[in-house]
């Protein structure tokens, strides 16, 4: 089982991956990358570039090997003993489909028999599902970063995972060919799935969406303080190595993540406060304007003062959003 996340220059990087592998691998190949919810020609593009059989995964559809399972759109790809799982639930780390759904679930499915790979990428998508398959006794492998187009993804896993290999895309390929090569035909795996947490639980709540609510996250996690900038829900923080928080509702993000979607929710309030004196602006200036006409100078004066420093507070509001992506 070999799982492979990508994000921010994923393409290429996928294309040289997949073109590398042989026809006859031994095992099956899952891919996420954040494409959200747009049409997508991933597995055609894909499949022009490998001898493996490339397709978008269908719910309930089987496992087999030598076939390139790739994340439909809006939808988290996980998998189960023999067969696929497509869910719509929340989104964790800003992105569904994401990678850390389909890292952990294969992590608890198929424990040691499972590879997992993070290719290129913005912020830290993976980490988590990275740290799963680690402990289930599996394989991690990871872009060489300075190989890598957008380098924070594989730069984090290397900074929270104790990952087995950092290698170019020709080694990665490389590597991934001897694994399945040497694999066991026989499923070593055992038939019940170990229960690790908080893996296990996180993995219950992608799964199934009535497995949610406060109950299941007190029971592997503590209230941050903090709210979800998707829904305004509590997080519960989950673990410090990074830190990462999920709220009752599945949202999920690691720390770097959560740190963008609390950015863009600021910017998006502070655009907000931004019309909202725009406008009075526009009414101050009517009113005014009707006060001169009506020979009211002295209230027409107040007025334009008041527009005068409502355009002050704009300014400032302006200089806070263009200085966002600095902090």
């Amino acid at each position: 089982m070999v799982v492979v996340g990508a994000s921010k220059g994923g393409l290429q990087a996928l294309r040289d991956l997949l073109g590398q592998l042989p026809s006859d691998l031994c095992a099956a190949v899952f891919v996420t990358m954040h494409i959200g919810n747009h049409n997508s020609m991933l597995p055609c593009i894909l499949a022009k570039n490998t001898a493996l059989k490339v397709s978008f995964a269908v719910d309930d559809e089987v496992i087999r090997n030598g076939h390139v399972y790739v994340a439909p759109p809006d939808r988290h790809l996980l998998v189960d003993r023999g067969s696929i799982r497509l869910t719509r639930s929340a989104k964790e780390n800003h992105a569904r489909p994401a990678i850390d759904p389909m890292f952990r679930s294969a992590a608890i499915a198929y424990q040691s028999r499972t590879t997992g790979v993070v290719l290129t990428g913005d912020l830290d998508d993976g980490v988590v599902g990275l740290q799963a398959i680690k402990v289930y006794g599996g394989t991690v492998l990871v872009q060489d970063p300075q190989t890598a187009e957008a380098p924070s993804m594989p730069e984090n896993a290397i900074l929270y995972v104790d990952v087995d290999a950092c290698l170019t895309i020709q080694e990665l390929a490389l590597r991934l060919t001897k694994l399945t090569q040497g694999a066991l035909s026989a499923d070593t795996a055992s038939s019940e799935p170990i229960r690790i947490e908080p893996f296990a639980t996180e993995n219950d709540l992608t799964h199934d969406l009535s497995a949610g609510g406060v109950n299941a996250l007190e029971a592997i996690g503590t209230v941050s303080g903090l709210s979800c900038p998707e829904c305004g829900g509590a997080l519960w923080e989950l673990g410090q190595s990074p830190p990462r928080f999920r709220c009752h509702t599945g949202h999920s993000y690691a720390a770097a993540t959560l740190l963008e979607a609390q950015n863009e929710a600021i910017e998006e309030a502070l655009w907000v406060s931004i019309r909202a004196l725009h406008e009075k602006q526009l009414l101050l200036a009517r009113l005014a304007l009707i006060d001169k006409n009506g020979e009211s100078h002295q209230v027409a004066k107040e007025r334009d003062l008041a527009n005068e420093q409502l355009e002050s507070h704009g300014r400032v509001l302006r200089t806070l959003v263009s200085s966002m992506r600095t902090v």
